[in-house]
């Protein structure tokens, strides 16, 4: 009989073996082993731990130790001085390869008090986590000093890393679907089955727990829940009526793309929650938009999509995405919902008193939505027309930007028109703003890289290196180096915000010819604008899509000075869309 007990030395072997390979084929192997070594009983929390997290991210626990405790912990468990320890990391940069080497070269010997199981680790990691109130810091310092003073040395490195939330070890969730598929799921063919449970539940923990307890029976049961929230399905990008209407067989929808932020809601009789697109839960940054959904939504259960908008009370005019973001803070909440109230425009039904929606066709969601909603000002089913003529559909789109949305998303009405849950295809359609001969549009890239500054920017980064998603190889292709539109602010801001994010080499998903000063893990995404998008033989993005040998690149880049916190950087912009921007500015040049 297996054992229930795993050995957190297990894992942290395993993550040293991942961490020196940058072949992601080889990381899935290494990722297979360790799920083929791992009881059943304690795989959700192996999948968790591999994530450098302790649930998904919509429950919000995190282990959230700073970098100070940690390092009075190892102190306290190693009776080494802390200004040892600070001296060596900031050598080392990385407080995981400092505990390693300190505890290795510790010449006080101790006999190891037990032996550290990844359940034990994983329940105190929890407990630290769950720690508030006064005292909280001491509690968590002296359970985390607990932890080290039974771990070795390589345990320790990657301990240290989960608690300050620097684990990296470069395992996207996709490697880890792979896997599951590979260990207990008869092989990577049956991947698109145990993906399409994790896109209904955006938990990785419980698909592995079912696939590795029930095998792919028990993943084709899988069931939509409410308060797990389904992983957001994505738009292509097109730039011409006649483009989106012949791709969607002539006939679509065509709705109000709103300049908001994408909620999802879900409701249980008077229990309201609210998640991100990124799967956070924002419920307690948005109570007016929970009582909305409470008062409005005629259901007893429902998973409802909408775009969440700051509107001018006086006016009813709807306001930029930029105002809506004074409402993301965790202080001052009650001000910022009478200072920027907000409406909800619905525009899909997932799940609605029981019934999974997410297989039905586009149009009888759609119908559902409408009884399911009750409109009053504040809350509507998003404006749309069905058109299959271009003259209209223009028309719609002008009528869009005047008030005040970012365009249209046109919608596949056919028979097939199902909710894809986590994946960009051709069933919806983004119709912005015509592209002429320099861009008009801006996209969301995801910073990979920096170059160190010069003159007055010494000292922070002088231009950053940012990629285009790449959805089909799940990497992170180069498209453009920015240097312009940041204030000194935002270069103080990125240098905080990026200096959680740096990793000693380039990722293994990151696709560059440059050599970047520093690298970084992709998850941070910029808005930018470009004056045109051309050939070029230094960019990767799209290599050899137009041109053997060239990829694309964004010419004179601008920062807008939104930083895309909504987005992850899987949900940046694509390289296929960065391919049909530039075909369409090609004729539009040729038009001119």
């Amino acid at each position: 009989m297996e054992s229930a007990e795993l050995e957190y030395a297990v894992i942290a072997d395993a993550y040293e073996k991942i961490e020196a390979t940058t072949k992601r084929l080889e990381m899935t192997d290494l990722l297979v082993d360790l799920l083929k070594k791992t009881p059943k009983n304690v795989i959700a929390k192996v999948v968790y731990l591999t994530q450098g997290k302790l649930y998904p991210d919509f429950v919000g626990v995190e282990i959230g130790v700073a970098e100070k405790l940690a390092i009075k912990a190892l102190a306290r468990a190693s009776g080494i001085r802390q200004n040892v320890i600070e001296e060596d990391l900031q050598k080392t940069g990385d407080i995981g390869e400092t505990a390693q080497k300190l505890l290795a070269k510790k010449k006080q010997t101790t006999f190891f008090q037990k032996t550290l199981t990844v359940q034990h680790v994983y329940a105190t990691l929890d407990k630290m986590a769950k720690t508030t109130g006064s005292g909280a810091v001491d509690s968590k310092m002296a359970l985390l000093a607990g932890l080290l003073s039974d771990a070795s040395p390589r345990e320790a490195k990657y301990i240290m890393r989960t608690v300050t939330s620097k684990l990296r070890l470069g395992i996207a969730d996709m490697t880890v679907l792979d896997a599951l598929a590979i260990a207990y799921g008869g092989g990577k063919e049956n991947r698109e089955l145990i993906e399409r449970a994790y896109n209904i539940s955006s938990d990785l923990g419980r698909v592995a727990n079912v696939v590795a307890e029930k095998g792919l029976e028990g993943i084709k049961k899988f069931q939509v829940m409410v308060f797990e929230p389904i992983r957001p399905m994505l738009a292509e990008r097109l730039s011409s009526p006649e483009e989106i209407l012949d791709k969607l067989s002539g006939k679509c929808v065509a709705e109000y793309k709103y300049d908001g932020e994408r909620v999802q809601a879900h409701k249980k009789g008077n229990d309201i929650e609210l998640y991100s697109r990124r799967m956070e839960r924002i419920s307690d940054q948005y109570p007016d938009a929970v009582e909305l959904v409470r008062n409005n939504v005629n259901a007893e259960e429902a998973i409802l999509e909408a775009e969440c908008v700051a509107v001018d009370v006086e006016t009813g005019e709807l306001l930029p995405f930029q105002e809506l973001m004074h409402r993301r803070r965790k202080y001052g909440v009650n001000e910022a919902m009478q200072q920027y109230p907000v409406s909800l425009f619905m525009f899909d039904a997932l799940y609605v008193d029981g019934k999974d929606l997410t297989l039905d066709a586009y149009p009888s969601r759609r119908n559902l939505l409408q009884k399911t909603v009750k409109e009053n000002d504040r809350v509507k089913a998003a404006k749309q027309i069905k058109t299959g003529n271009v003259k209209e559909l223009e028309e719609f789109f002008e009528e869009a930007i005047e008030a005040g949305c970012e365009g249209l998303i046109c919608k596949s009405v056919g028979a097939d028109s199902v909710y894809q849950a986590g994946a960009r295809g051709w069933m919806w359609i983004k119709y912005k703003r015509d592209y002429k001969s320099e861009m008009k549009d801006t996209v969301d890239l995801v910073v990979v890289g920096a170059f160190h500054g010069r003159g007055k920017r010494a000292g922070t980064y002088g231009a950053l290196l940012l990629a285009a998603y790449n959805h089909e190889a799940d990497t992170f292709e180069t498209v453009t180096k920015l240097g312009t539109g940041f204030t000194d602010e935002d270069l103080k801001r990125l240098s905080e915000v990026l200096r959680n994010h740096i990793v000693p080499r380039k990722p293994s998903r990151v696709q560059s010819t440059l050599a970047a000063d520093v690298w970084f893990e992709p998850k941070v995404v910029l808005e930018v604008l470009g004056a045109e998008i051309t050939l070029s033989p230094i960019h990767v993005c799209a290599l050899d899509s137009i041109r053997k040998g060239s990829g694309l690149a964004i010419r004179f880049p601008r920062f807008t000075g939104k930083y895309r916190t909504d987005k992850t950087a899987e949900d940046a912009t694509t390289s296929t869309e960065v391919v049909e921007m530039y075909r369409n500015q090609l004729k539009q040049i040729g038009a001119a």
